[in-house]
């Protein structure tokens, strides 16, 4: 799997906005944005927004599935 790439934030006043190829993703305010802050301090920054903006990329330790069984009824 790729890694994520081409996010970048910065802070705006009270809000950190996050963008993804220079197109405007997500916008963090509050405790949320401070509780980004320390993250992205100590983690992969690239993942860490990937995962915020909705992107489809998973930690390495994260379980993948695929489609849940179908439950069967009695014959």
């Amino acid at each position: 799997m790729k890694r994520p790439s081409g996010y970048e934030w910065v802070v705006r006043d009270k809000e950190v906005v996050i963008s993804h190829h220079g197109a405007e993703a997500s916008v963090l305010r509050g405790e949320r944005a401070h509780q980004f802050v320390r993250e992205v301090e100590r983690g992969d920054p690239q993942l860490l927004m990937a995962r915020i903006v909705g992107g489809t990329y998973k930690a390495p330790d994260e379980r993948r599935t695929g489609p849940k069984p179908r439950p069967r009824g009695r014959r």
